[in-house]
């Protein structure tokens, strides 16, 4: 297993992008359509390299703050209002992460209007971002882009030196000439390979730190959820360096236990909150977020092992878990671990609509899923003799988690 981990920033951000527009078909490649006309942009103003690279990742992430599909659905209005809310979480999350700090400001006012003053406190970048955002929102999927060409300037010059910054409403008309600025702009929106050789990959310590922003996104959509991710990384690695693992390797399972719900973004939140039993429809939904992690995560070069563990947690060793029905010759010990540190902080942990569990209660459930072999009997006793080391761990990371969710979401 490598030791000298070095994964693209560019990937796992793409990585994101893709995972939060899963949630609708209306929102498909909505946040990689906006990266590229906003590099685009750039490009035909002739900023720096470096800025260009900003502005894609600043398209790529700049509604990770709206966390319900009604939030992303409303942000699709041409006629959005500025000072969302979605724009200070968005912000605030990503300031937590030194590398997008940059990206952090851009995103903090991509709504502004040229004609409210927006110059006096919102970058040209923060401008760039929001004719790119809104140039998205009018290309309509299911037509020819170009007969919607006319259109969508026309709808744009009417709002020159109003919503939008005049200069870049005149490198847009400018881009416009050229089909296959809006060909790609349909087809080709992956610049990720393009940009790769110009920007920064990261170490294990530095993925580590991004995950656990990941892991907010995921979560923080959700009172309900709103820690979860937290205890399970912090639960799976302490099973890790109980189960011998090597340091570095317990970090991989950190790494992991904060990406194994990445799927769920797919979710719509109403599904999420859900206190009463699922229908069997809605069941089904949850069944495919694993899915979606593994085959989000199939695609950065470097993750296969943290994949395997974080993807694989909903397998059972008897082949009747799911997605892929693999059997206990087929699961790793670190997908065994997550499997577990899963169910354990399910059940652990308190609720909106629910305490969590009292121990004795847990170690029945925890021991019956193992009889069942459904869980790895060896990491279930595992936990046992630990119990209160490893709730200890939990309970801690999980506080964490909640004091962030109170300052970011809640604005306490």
């Amino acid at each position: 297993m490598m030791t000298n981990l070095s994964i693209s920033l560019l990937d796992l951000v793409t990585c994101l992008a893709e995972a939060v527009d899963l949630v609708s078909p209306s929102l498909a490649h909505h946040h990689q359509q906006v990266a590229f006309i906003a590099y685009s942009l750039a490009q035909e103003l002739q900023l720096t390299p470096q800025e260009q690279a900003d502005l894609y990742l600043a398209g790529a992430l700049h509604d990770i703050g709206a966390l319900s599909l009604q939030e992303r659905i409303t942000a699709l209005q041409f006629e959005f209002e500025e000072g969302s809310k979605h724009e200070r979480i968005a912000s605030d999350l990503l300031q937590q992460f030194p590398p997008l700090q940059t990206i952090a400001r851009i995103i903090r006012h991509h709504h502004a209007h040229w004609d409210h003053g927006a110059g006096e406190f919102a970058p040209l970048t923060s401008h760039i971002i929001h004719l790119a955002d809104r140039v998205a929102v009018l290309v309509k999927k299911d037509g020819n882009i170009l007969s919607q060409k006319d259109s969508i300037l026309s709808r744009i010059s009417a709002q020159k030196d109003k919503m939008f910054h005049p200069e870049l409403v005149k490198a847009l008309h400018s881009l416009a000439e050229k089909e296959s600025f809006w060909f790609d702009t349909i087809y080709d929106t992956d610049l990720a390979q393009t940009l790769q050789s110009d920007y920064i990959t990261l170490n294990l310590e530095q993925l580590a730190k991004l995950t656990d922003l990941f892991a907010k996104v995921i979560d923080f959509r959700s009172s309900f959820t709103a820690t979860h991710s937290a205890g399970v990384a912090a639960t799976a690695a302490k099973l890790a360096e109980l189960a011998g693992f090597k340091q570095h390797e317990v970090q991989l399972m950190r790494v992991a236990g904060h990406l194994h719900d990445l799927g769920k973004l797919a979710i719509p939140r109403e599904i999420l909150e859900k206190p009463g039993k699922l229908t069997p429809e809605e069941y089904n939904l949850i069944k495919s977020h694993t899915y979606f992690s593994y085959r989000l995560l199939q695609n950065i070069p470097g993750l296969e092992t943290i994949n395997k563990w974080a993807s694989l947690h909903h397998e059972h060793l008897d082949g009747s878990g799911y997605p892929f029905k693999l059997s206990a010759d087929k699961l790793t010990l670190g997908s065994r671990i997550m499997a577990v540190a899963d169910v354990f902080t399910a059940i652990a942990e308190d609720r909106p609509y629910r305490a969590g569990m009292a121990e004795d209660d847990i170690l029945r459930i925890l021991t019956n899923l193992a009889v069942k072999n459904h869980l790895d009997g060896d990491m279930v006793r595992l936990l046992q003799d630990n119990l209160p080391a490893v709730n200890a761990t939990r309970m801690q990371a999980q506080e964490s988690a909640q004091q962030s969710y109170g300052s970011i979401i809640t604005n306490q």
